[in-house]
């Protein structure tokens, strides 16, 4: 008897347990199908941003009467040439930069490691209106399914030998590229002066704290809402790079100390800084097709984590002399103009 009432109790135990079981995978279950699945953003990490929860909003100031309006937009490819190099002609010239940190260049194809800005004048371009500038700026690479920072090396990805894992990864050709001068919204614009050099962002904005970091992201549906973050477009939808560069020039300098002071941002409104004049403003775009849910970073020094902050770009002006006068003349009369003509703004 004794034994067969402990045989009773042990079987509703067990009984009793798997019920408990049940029950909490029951519960756990439906709490996991009332929570909603991560997004593409979050799964790839703290660096990407769903487009659709960025604020839109992106508005230029009103100009004032007299001011400069117009617009100019010309063609120098997309770099499918392939001219890219680790140079930085304003920054280090005449020196190779790290291998993880390769540079596209559209415009003066002369620029190279050892190149200086005096070496540039007299190349050819790329650019159909005879633009000798040179542009350039971090390639964008996408990385293979499952490598991020801490995978293992790969080489023949496009990585360098030896390089490390967070500059794996195939570089990417934009699939359009767009140079456009804009006016001021309160004075009309004065040329560029040559060999002008322009610096936008902040290749160590991780180190030195972000307040540089300029550089936007968006997508081509979204233009308005733009953010510091890589963001995650729709599908069919285009990743979008825009480097506006600084326009108030002190009318002295063609270069300085920190590459800046010279040629530094509007102040809000758009207007320039007191002693400063105002002249054609560059905006670059670069559009990229990456299907959603691809992870995708630009070059970066060690140190940076590839983070979008330090995204940047330079330009020096090469324009012939002929040609900033006739962009001049189009931003100050209201024109929209590219490398074929002009229409009325």
């Amino acid at each position: 008897m004794r034994k067969a009432a402990a045989v009773r109790r042990s079987t509703l135990a067990l009984v009793l347990a798997l019920v408990v079981i049940g029950v909490g995978f029951g519960l756990r279950t439906a709490a996991d199908a009332g929570s909603p699945p991560p997004s593409a953003a979050a799964l790839l990490g703290p660096d990407y941003v769903d487009i659709a929860t960025v604020p839109g909003g992106q508005v230029d100031p009103d100009p004032v009467p007299g001011a400069a309006t117009g617009t100019y937009t010309w063609d120098c490819g997309r770099n499918a040439n392939g001219h890219r190099n680790t140079a930085n002609v304003v920054v280090v010239p005449g020196m190779p930069g790290p291998v993880h940190h390769v540079h596209d260049y559209v415009g003066n194809l002369s620029t190279d490691v050892d190149s200086t800005v005096d070496s540039l004048v007299g190349g050819d371009t790329t650019c159909a209106n005879g633009d000798k500038s040179t542009y350039y700026w971090p390639v964008l690479r996408t990385l293979p399914d499952g490598h991020g920072e801490h995978a293992a090396p790969t080489v023949g990805q496009g990585a360098q030998p030896g390089a490390p894992v967070e500059h794996l990864g195939e570089i990417q050709l934009p699939v359009s590229f767009t140079l456009t001068f804009y006016g001021n919204p309160r004075t009309p614009v004065i040329p560029m002066p040559s060999l002008l050099r322009a610096t936008m962002g902040d290749a160590v904005a991780i180190t030195n704290g972000g307040a540089r970091a300029r550089a936007t992201w968006t997508c081509s549906d979204t233009p308005d809402r733009r953010t510091t973050r890589y963001p995650v477009c729709g599908p069919g939808r285009q990743v979008v790079r825009v480097f506006d560069f600084p326009s108030c020039w002190d009318g002295r300098r063609l270069d300085s100390a920190d590459h800046r002071q010279h040629l530094v941002f509007p102040v809000a409104g758009g207007g320039c800084p007191v002693a400063t004049f105002a002249v054609p403003r560059l905006r670059l775009v670069a559009s990229y097709d990456l299907p959603p849910g691809t992870r995708y970073q630009i070059d970066a020094f060690d140190g940076q984590h590839n983070s979008p902050l330090t995204d940047h770009a330079f330009f020096v002006n090469l324009f012939p002399a002929p040609l900033m006068a006739q962009v001049v003349r189009c931003l100050n009369a209201g024109e929209v103009c590219d490398d074929k003509g002009a229409t009325a703004g």
